[in-house]
């Protein structure tokens, strides 16, 4: 059966990573979150002290930063791996952590080093892959690109109740204006910004349900691998 690369992008909130995921185990496909490889760097730098407003300083410590991550099907959860030390998911997806990701997730340098390693797991295909530039910079040649999409109240929702499950108590309008600074950060930044590629297919999931979406992309990966 040929096997194709899967591009998943859009603003967060709108379902990518669990529709990501689930499509990727019934295509018996690998999945990887992009977004774990930056929150991944990120814990790195807070953890070391490193001062990552300085370009010196961040490329130096990229050269001292071996991160891999292990994905299980069966759970649907990745494990991030830092020079070796597995990361709790917990401490990767706190608010705080959030923040600083789509701080460091601007620089140039932290880009090119998870683009290169992103395209070598990409390389022999049978791979769903989500961010923010997957389907622009990443995986330019992907075979299915997809651009998800939802309404800001939806996602502020989803994210608030996600945050509450992880013991978290923002407020729902503090969880939206902070959806609102990551989406400026992301669609102006100068390094590979958030934008639809023009061969990708948008997919609105406000009024959607999860298996609406996986299903949706199945679809359309069937298209591709089955022409």
């Amino acid at each position: 059966m040929k096997r194709i690369n899967i591009a998943i992008d859009g603003y967060a909130g709108c379902g990518k990573s669990t529709t990501a995921k689930e499509v990727a185990k019934r295509l018996q496909y690998t999945y990887i979150d992009t977004g774990a490889m930056y929150r991944g760097v990120a814990w790195f730098f807070l953890s070391q002290n490193i001062p990552y407003e300085d370009a010196k300083e961040r490329e130096k410590a990229l050269q001292n930063l071996q991160l891999t991550l292990q994905w299980n099907p069966r759970t649907l959860l990745t494990t991030v791996f830092v020079n070796g030390e597995q990361i709790a998911d917990t401490a990767l997806r706190s608010e705080e952590l959030s923040a600083i990701t789509s701080q460091i997730s601007q620089f140039g340098e932290v880009r090119a080093f998870l683009v290169q390693q992103q395209r070598k797991m990409a390389a022999g295909k049978g791979v769903v892959m989500e961010g923010r530039d997957i389907g622009t910079v990443v995986l330019p040649d992907a075979e299915l690109k997809i651009f998800m999409t939802a309404s800001l109240e939806e996602r502020a929702r989803r994210r608030w109740k996600q945050l509450q499950k992880q013991g978290q108590a923002p407020s729902l309008e503090e969880v939206k204006q902070a959806l609102l600074l990551r989406d400026q950060r992301d669609t102006t930044r100068s390094h590979s910004p958030l934008k639809k590629a023009p061969d990708a297919i948008e997919l609105d999931t406000t009024t959607l349900t999860i298996e609406e979406q996986v299903n949706q992309v199945l679809r359309w990966a069937k298209e591709k691998i089955y022409g």
